[in-house]
Parts: C-alpha cells; sequence; structure tokens
C-alpha cells in the first residue's frame, strides 16, 4: 500500500505534470527560453520592456526541431513554424507564465515581431553536442552585453551554471521527479485518494472541452472534427458513443495544432496528449451516465498512467505521445466501463500490442488524424478488456507482467528508434 508520504510525492507529480498550455508546447518551450534570457538581458542594461536584444542565437535539440517546423502558433493569424515563436517571445513573451508565455501578446506585439523577423535577428542552429533530446539554448546579445538562458529535460526546466529553475503554474520549481511508478501503484492512488485531493483535474474537462468547442465553431487544421460531425460524417460514423469520442477529441486537436489561441491541459509537456488522456474519459463518462466521482478517478487515472509511461520514454521521442495518452485514456474508460485491476492491465497490453511502432513527424496539423487513430483503438482495447479478452505474452512484445510490457514500449520509442529519428528528420528538413 502507499504511504502517506508516497501519496504526496504522487499527487505533487501530478500537480507538475498536468498543466495549462497555449499552443504546441515546442516553440512555446522555446519562446519560454526566448522570453527569460530576454528578461535578463533588460536588467543587465536598465531597459524597460519592449527593448528588444540586436541578436537572438538558438541551439536546439533536433526533436524540438521537428516538433516546431509546422505548427500554427497562437495569436498569429494562422502563422506556423519558430520564427514567430522566438519573435514574439522577446517581444511579449512572460517567463512567469510558464507554457502560457505568449498568452499577453495581442496584435501591437505581433506586428512588432513580424518587423523582428524581416530584420534578420534571429539565427537558429541544430545542438550537436548535447545528447538531450529536449535541449533549448539561447543567447541573446545587445549594446555589448549578452545573456543566456537554456532549457533541458522538461519543457519549463532551466538549467545554466548557476541551476536556475523556474516557477511552475501551481508555484513550485519545475525540478526533475524520479517519483516511482507501477500501473498497480497508479491505480491504487487514483482509485483511494480522498476525492478532494484531485478535484482538482476537472479542470482538465474545463478547459479541454472549451478547445473542443472552438475546434468546432471554427474551420481549423484539416477540419477533422467538424468533419466527423458533419452530415457526410454522421452517416458514416452514426451517433455511437464512440464516434462522439472520436470526434470531440478531433475538434480539440485541430484547434490547436492550427495556433488557436486558447489554453488546454496538458500532460507530460504536450497539450495533444492532456487532449488525448482528457476527452475521450469525459465523453464516455457523459454517454454512460458515470457519477462525477468516477469521472475524477478516472482522469486521474488517465492522466497518471500516462505520466508513468512518459517517466521511462523521456520528453521526446521518435514514438508519437499519442501512444501514451491513448493508453491512458484507454485504462480510463476500462475504469468508467466497471473494469477492476487485471481489466486494466489487459487494455494497457491491447494498447502496446496495437499502437507501438507510430512514429512522430512533428506537430502540426495532421496529428488530429494520430489522436484520433489512438483513441479509436483505446475504446477498442477497452471493449476487449473488460471482457476479459487481451493480448498475452505469447504474441509480439507483450509480457506477462504488465510494466515490463510497458518498458518493452518504451524502449522501443526511445532507443530503438533513434535512427527512425534521424530518418523522420532528415526527410522533413530536405523536402
Amino acid at each position: 500500500m502507499l504511504t502517506d508520504e508516497e501519496k504526496k510525492e504522487i499527487l505533487n507529480l501530478l500537480h507538475q505534470e498536468v498543466v495549462p498550455a497555449i499552443g504546441c508546447t515546442e516553440p512555446m518551450a522555446v519562446a519560454l527560453c526566448v522570453a527569460k534570457a530576454v528578461e535578463e538581458l533588460r536588467k543587465k542594461l536598465s531597459k524597460e520592456p519592449g527593448f528588444l536584444p540586436e541578436q537572438i542565437t538558438l541551439h536546439l535539440s533536433a526533436n524540438i526541431l521537428k516538433n516546431a517546423m509546422g505548427v500554427g502558433i497562437p495569436g498569429t493569424g494562422g502563422m506556423i513554424g519558430l520564427p514567430i515563436a522566438i519573435a514574439l517571445g522577446a517581444v511579449g513573451g512572460k517567463s512567469c507564465l510558464g507554457l502560457e508565455v505568449l498568452r499577453d501578446c495581442a496584435a501591437k506585439e505581433l506586428e512588432v515581431a513580424k518587423r523582428y523577423i524581416s530584420e534578420n535577428h534571429i539565427d537558429i542552429k541544430l545542438e550537436e553536442k548535447d545528447p538531450d533530446k529536449l535541449y533549448i539554448h539561447v543567447c541573446v546579445e545587445a549594446e555589448g552585453k549578452s545573456s543566456e538562458a537554456t532549457i533541458k529535460g522538461s519543457h519549463t526546466h532551466f538549467v545554466d551554471e548557476r541551476q536556475i529553475t523556474t516557477p511552475d503554474l501551481n508555484g513550485g520549481e519545475c525540478e526533475d521527479d524520479n517519483t516511482p511508478l507501477t500501473l498497480s501503484r497508479v491505480y491504487e492512488f487514483a482509485t483511494t485518494m480522498p476525492l478532494d485531493d484531485i478535484r482538482f483535474i476537472l479542470e482538465a474537462k474545463r478547459l479541454n472541452e472549451a478547445a473542443a468547442q472552438e475546434g468546432l465553431r471554427e474551420n481549423y487544421g484539416h477540419q477533422l472534427g467538424k468533419t466527423m460531425c458533419s452530415p457526410l460524417g454522421r452517416g458514416i460514423m452514426g451517433e455511437s458513443i464512440f464516434a462522439k469520442v472520436l470526434s470531440v477529441t478531433s475538434c480539440a486537436c485541430d484547434a490547436r495544432m492550427a495556433g488557436a489561441k486558447i489554453p488546454v491541459m496538458s500532460n507530460s509537456g504536450s497539450g495533444n496528449q492532456g487532449i488525448c488522456a482528457t476527452m475521450p474519459v469525459v465523453v464516455f463518462a457523459r454517454e454512460n451516465h458515470n457519477t462525477e466521482e468516477e469521472l475524477i478517478r478516472a482522469l486521474t487515472l488517465s492522466h497518471l498512467t500516462a505520466v508513468y509511461i512518459k517517466q521511462s520514454l523521456g520528453s521526446l521521442s521518435a514514438l508519437c505521445g499519442c501512444v501514451v495518452a491513448s493508453t491512458g485514456s484507454s485504462v480510463g474508460i476500462t475504469y468508467l466501463m466497471g473494469g477492476n485491476y487485471d481489466q486494466i492491465c489487459y487494455s494497457v497490453k491491447n494498447m502496446i500490442a496495437n499502437l507501438t511502432g507510430m512514429i512522430c513527424d512533428g506537430a502540426k496539423p495532421s496529428c488530429a488524424l494520430k489522436l484520433t487513430t489512438g483513441v479509436s483503438t483505446a475504446v477498442m482495447s477497452a471493449m476487449l478488456a473488460i471482457q476479459n479478452n487481451h493480448v498475452t505474452s505469447a504474441e509480439g512484445i507483450i509480457d506477462d507482467d504488465v510494466d515490463r510490457s510497458i518498458h518493452n514500449l518504451t524502449s522501443i520509442g526511445s532507443r530503438g528508434m533513434d535512427e527512425t529519428d534521424r530518418f523522420v528528420l532528415d526527410i522533413m528538413t530536405n523536402k
């Protein structure tokens, strides 16, 4: 059984990894790092907000570059990629807002940022020495002085020779948390914690439902969610719980990937993972008439499962994050169906047997397609699990032990697909 201290540690971990974010987290992390460096330079030079550096030089890991190349930047009217995120971070970014760093940027800041880009103040380089897949180093210069900032390991973790950390959105420090998890510990925590301690997870429902409504209201990205809600989509998919789970999840992703300026609740540094761990569970609970307590515990189970898997996979990898988050949602849905711990283990094994190997080729509007694939598998895996049907250790990478199965998945994603990651980036940068 979990001790009180272990429960406190896991609760802190959940608060740390499930936080609001505006826009795709990789370009937002870059904007955050730029904002921090610019703020430090202004202090050195005793300059007011609005003062801009003469030069911004960035060294970024390949995975940061990959995930920031094709995604919409919030509040820019459809502009994509790193230059506008960097410029806005310098012009109007506020590091105290974490992954909502660009929240207060408006039309005036956008015009200044566009002009700043046109004047060629920004130099982006591939980091080739540091092995961390999540690495951002920014150097800003003006009037003969410079300031630097580095984010490494997680999207809001600042590191330099003084070991600078930055406050997270819950007022604590953003530090590595090595709280050891297993699926049984995740299950025990989610199903036994006092309800008021985990009620905050309903904020994920509120934020991500609002993102889904925005995706349905406007024409974002490839409009996958709207298409499934259209007469064509309903004619093919019908009005089933399954169809509603897919369409609502897709609507939220459509909006986020196209740069809608709305916050979503992220998971492990990814807004898409937050959407994928939240919306299938929320929609299923509503359609299945589950109680609020059941929803809270299912969302906690879903999000914490995703956090657990990401602990060994790493913040960024060649494996699409929807594999992780949709495994969480499958666990949550199985719980809402009345599933016990064994059946939850079955749903995890079914997910790993199906989705392992889905590549990440950067953040972009078509991520909605991958989320929908993951979520459809989540529902099918839960349906099988609740009937005690599951992939066995005689098949593929599945082990009798569910935690070993999870680590088989993460080993493939973190180490086995490294060469795939290099090939993907090479293709993306040479088109």
